[in-house]
């Protein structure tokens, strides 16, 4: 409306003419904006895809799905709390605190590299979240027919618990029980190592790549940065965390005597480091040797990486000394 009613005359106001021009250029202006705008984003951002989740059988418990922040970003943000040089390093390493993340030392983070049987903590992860403790499955003949690393007494065609496999997985790094649980959890290899890379880019682990649920094929390959990341889910797994704290167990098994006697690789634990709660070790021809260690004291618990050291038992120990003493 242009006018208004003053001392009962009608009243016309000024410019009338050039506000009913506005009232109708304006919304036409709002629609042509809003409909370029819808155009240009159509055409320049399109809509990201949705997120890759990892496979997981009927009846199974599923991952939470929830990624970690970014391991990239982490690795390389801020400065180190301090400084130590090796004669001869390690390829990479890295060493944070699993509680908050704050990363304190590291050495060429994203440096891809093989990772050996590091690879198992990946494996234990899916099958702690797809399988229950007292869960059996069914030992495979192609478990028996392992290289490398292996409990070695796996009986063929005899059932046998989730959490003994576990056991052979972490203490002795068994390749034997890595292809048994593969082939229970997932009906093969392939398929397992599918949920393996799955996980991993659901994960943000943007240097890892996995080839078989043991390590043994060196085109497993990982970063630091992404091991650290993978290290504090891992060891927020009660199932796994209580496995690798132990230098030795015994657990029930299906053969003579009924139990099974099995030996911690990790060195830190068989010289009774104090602290030591963690967590694996790797070692091949191409891998070199590589430890994920995890030391628990007062009140702090930190983890030291080092992938293809001359000494990684030397070496954690000395990053542990000094970055204890630097929080």
């Amino acid at each position: 409306m242009t006018s208004v009613l003053q001392g009962g005359r009608r009243r016309r106001r000024p410019g009338g003419r050039f506000a009913r021009l506005l009232f109708v250029l304006v919304p036409l202006a709002v629609v042509v904006a809003v409909v370029v705008g819808f155009r240009h984003d159509r055409h320049s951002a399109p809509a990201p895809p949705p997120p890759v989740r990892a496979q997981v059988r009927p009846g199974a418990t599923p991952s939470p799905g929830t990624a970690a922040p970014d391991p990239a970003q982490a690795a390389l943000a801020g400065a180190d709390a301090f400084r130590l040089k090796f004669k001869d390093p390690p390829r990479a390493g890295i060493v944070f605190d699993v509680t908050t993340g704050q990363v304190l030392w590291r050495r060429n983070p994203l440096k891809r590299t093989p990772i050996a049987s590091l690879t198992k903590i990946m494996t234990a992860l899916l099958v702690v979240e797809q399988t229950r403790a007292r869960d059996e499955i069914r030992i495979p003949k192609d478990a028996l027919n392992y290289v490398g690393s292996g409990v070695g007494l796996l009986p063929k065609g005899r059932h046998v618990t989730i959490e003994a496999l576990l056991h052979g997985l972490l203490l002795p790094s068994g390749n034997d029980a890595a292809i048994a649980l593969a082939d229970g959890v997932a009906g093969s290899r392939g398929q397992f190592v599918e949920q393996m890379n799955e996980k991993a880019q659901m994960l943000g682990l943007r240097c890892t790549h996995f080839a078989s649920p043991s390590g043994i094929d060196d085109r497993d390959h990982s970063c630091a940065a992404d091991l650290a990341a993978l290290t504090r889910i891992v060891m927020g797994k009660v199932r796994i965390e209580r496995i690798v704290r132990k230098a030795h167990a015994a657990v029930r098994f299906p053969i003579k005597g009924g139990k099974l006697y099995l030996n911690n690789t990790n060195p830190l634990l068989r010289m009774d480091y104090r602290g030591t709660i963690g967590l694996k070790t790797g070692d091949t021809n191409n891998a070199g040797h590589c430890l994920i260690a995890v030391v628990r004291r007062g009140g702090r618990t930190l983890a030291a990486i080092v992938l293809h050291s001359p000494n990684p038992q030397l070496q954690v120990r000395r990053l542990f000394a000094r970055a204890f003493h630097a929080v």
